[in-house]
């Protein structure tokens, strides 16, 4: 593994807006600041396409499908470069709702999709008013070289699943969010995302939406549970870290928690139970 290059990641927290063309040409310019500090992978937030603070069921109308103009027009942005972006938006469903879907783009191709296994029914929202849960595998996919698993905002609070992603082989996690505000939610972000990234020695590298409703504060985990680079909370731009071949070694070898464990995790997918809410959310 340590004859891999250094990974350069970027990481983008913005405030999305409702109008998607807004957002693209926002996720446009961060993927071309991305490119001039010979960025790998760029990993930007959950629902950038569009987001509807005070009227959520209004994603529905919004949803793109994959050959829409959101997602082709950032795609064409990316021909001609050899820089992965991940980002998040929101495609019609069959039954009205929509699918939360990570996208990442290489080249002006679909390099692969996620769609979101866990919806954010909690703390009195409930995002599965307007959108399908996936009953997807869990996805890696390849980027120069490195490992790369998908995760979205709610899916950090299931370590189930982030072992499901050290299972095939994740050295990196890229996990776009739209992390609401509340009473000690920033300190659930902060531990989430540096659990993950430690109980797997693995990097994570956590994007935020910021704005009025959402916390930002994107972050760049270590494999031994260690911040490298992180955003405040309601500053939009990107942050810089890499990914070490050797480092993720060096982790893996001290801490051999993966070699050291006694059971697999066996998935058996299960019917979510959602207690009341009074509320609905686009967004975790």
């Amino acid at each position: 593994m340590s004859n891999l290059n250094n990974l350069r990641v970027a990481v983008g927290q913005f405030a999305s807006a409702e109008d998607w063309a807004a957002n693209l040409k926002t996720c446009g310019d961060l993927f071309d600041e991305a490119v001039a500090g010979n960025a790998d992978l760029l990993v930007l937030p959950e629902g950038a396409m569009a987001l509807f603070v005070d009227d959520p069921v209004r994603i529905r109308q919004a949803a793109q499908p994959l050959d829409g103009p959101f997602v082709t027009g950032l795609a064409e942005r990316t021909r001609g470069t050899s820089t992965t972006v991940i980002v998040g938006m929101h495609q019609p469903a069959e039954d009205g709702r929509v699918i939360n879907t990570l996208v990442a783009l290489r080249d002006g191709e679909i390099i692969t999709i996620y769609r979101k296994l866990h919806l954010y029914d909690a703390f009195g929202r409930r995002e599965s008013n307007n959108v399908v849960a996936s009953s997807d595998s869990p996805v890696v996919f390849d980027c120069a070289g490195w490992k790369i698993g998908l995760m979205t905002c709610y899916d950090v609070r299931f370590p189930e699943l982030a072992r499901l992603l050290a299972d095939q082989g994740a050295q990196v996690v890229a996990l776009p969010a739209a992390w609401v505000r509340g009473p000690a939610k920033e300190w659930h972000w902060e531990v989430m995302v540096t659990a993950r990234a430690l109980e797997n020695t693995y990097y994570v590298a956590a994007s935020g939406e910021c704005g009025r409703r959402n916390i930002g504060n994107s972050m760049f985990v270590d494999p031994l549970g260690i911040t490298r680079a992180q955003l405040n909370g309601d500053t939009p731009g990107l942050l810089w870290s890499e990914a070490s071949a050797e480092e993720l070694d060096r982790a893996r070898e001290s801490l051999p928690v993966l070699a050291n464990r006694r059971f697999t995790v066996n998935p058996l997918p299960t019917t979510p139970s959602t207690g009341p809410a009074t509320s609905i959310a686009q967004g975790a």
